[in-house]
């Protein structure tokens, strides 16, 4: 045993010995192995010692720094992510309070927009995916045979979010033509607590006391938002017994939108675990059904004011301007999550509503009271308390028994 630890200690010392002490190559300017390549950096040239003994010089490109980069994508992700939650809102309230006000305009029906929206999203969709195929028309073709025509069961399973978010659109458009803007963003967040619920129902999901508390506070918020009265002046132009009505059938519409928002996006993620398709053709499962659920819909709900005034009736540029931003919108902000963490999302919330406010009230003639602030504040504050990860408590561990034997006796210590 001795001899063994005597001989390995010698091998390490000569080991040791020979890195140390510098080869003949190396003197002679024959760099060794380990020395293979070596760099010199100058202020503003590198030079580079090959094997061979050759030095190279080469310019040092700027550098960009990391923390310049991630800033940019950071602050642009928060940008588009703001300008899309505001956006949306804002055009969607003028364009549906725009044709009430005049009476010579027809508004448009919402059914035609949100078919038109899911088939402008279906047509982006199939364009992204031709330009991934290396913009060959069989390719794409290959694509859409293997991942639609011989996938029936998933693009089947694709048909109940398609319905459900087909519904939320339509519930989207009936909460802006009686709810303010302000209004509906605040109590669009329900949808966190619904989400919340079903996935501790369907995936099983557990969450912390703080989550649970936050979800508890999002609601009396949103609760006091809906007490408060506050309203644009579309709102106030009507009678008493007329905005209640408007405000009661427009909180209706955003409790059932949250509902089916959560619902479809939990559903949605339990299909997508463990599934190796692209996110645009998970799309194009999706959209399919979409296009002929809503198209199913327009005529359904509104065939007898097509067949009396036409598909695009009331359509104006602006029209057309809320149907491309929902659609583009949408996409836009499926990738800019991928590069947006949980921390921006929340900024990006409290900054619509709060951006949302202050337009309603320049434009719209929004007239905010005590408790609408008093709710939406505890509205955002639950948003944060959400978003803040679960900080559980270590248990503290339990010290090992450590057995030591001294010249016959057995004696037991701890180890601190």
């Amino acid at each position: 045993m001795g001899s063994d630890d005597t001989d390995t200690e010698g091998g390490d010392q000569q080991g040791r010995s020979k890195m140390d002490v510098p080869s003949a190559n190396a003197t002679m300017g024959q760099p060794s192995k380990r020395t293979a390549v070596s760099k010199r950096e100058s202020n503003k040239q590198t030079i580079i010692t090959t094997p061979d003994g050759k030095k190279l010089r080469r310019k040092i490109k700027p550098r960009k720094k990391e923390g310049e980069n991630n800033a940019m994508i950071k602050y642009g992700s928060l940008f588009l992510l703001v300008a899309q939650m505001v956006g949306l809102v804002l055009l969607m309230r003028y364009s549906r309070t725009s044709a009430v006000e005049s009476e010579d305009k027809q508004l448009y029906l919402a059914s035609t927009a949100v078919f038109l929206m899911e088939a402008m999203k279906f047509a982006i969709c199939l364009v992204v995916i031709f330009v991934q195929s290396g913009s060959s028309p069989s390719a794409l073709y290959d694509e859409l045979y293997e991942h639609v025509w011989n996938s029936p069961f998933e693009v089947l399973k694709l048909c109940v979010p398609s319905l459900l978010y087909t519904v939320q659109n339509n519930l989207l458009y009936l909460a802006l033509t009686n709810l303010d803007a302000a209004t509906y963003q605040v109590c669009y967040q329900l949808k966190i607590l619904t989400t919340a619920l079903f996935s501790a129902t369907l995936l099983q999901r557990s969450f912390s006391r703080l989550k649970w508390m936050s979800l508890v506070i999002l609601t009396i918020g949103v609760a006091i938002v809906q007490l408060s009265g506050s309203g644009d002046k579309h709102h106030h132009v009507a009678s008493e017994d007329e905005a209640s009505r408007n405000r009661m059938v427009g909180l209706v519409a955003v409790l059932c939108a949250a509902c089916t928002s959560g619902f479809a996006g939990v559903y949605f993620e339990r299909i997508l675990k463990g599934s190796s398709t692209t996110l645009w053709l998970r799309n194009i499962q999706m959209g399919l059904p979409s296009v002929i659920i809503a198209y199913i819909g327009v005529y359904m709900k509104d065939s007898m004011i097509i067949a009396e005034k036409g598909f695009f009736v009331g359509y104006t540029p602006l029209v057309w301007t809320v149907v491309t931003v929902q659609a583009v919108g949408g996409l836009i902000v499926a990738v800019v999550v991928k590069y947006a963490d949980n921390v921006l999302k929340v900024f990006a919330t409290s900054f619509s509503i709060i951006i949302s406010c202050i337009i309603s009230a320049v434009v719209f003639d929004f007239r905010p009271n005590f408790l609408f602030v008093c709710g939406a504040s505890l509205v955002m504050a639950s948003t944060v308390m959400y978003s803040r990860p679960d900080t559980r408590r270590r248990k503290k561990p339990i010290l090992p028994m450590t057995m030591s034997v001294s010249k016959g006796a057995r004696k037991s210590s701890l180890v601190m």
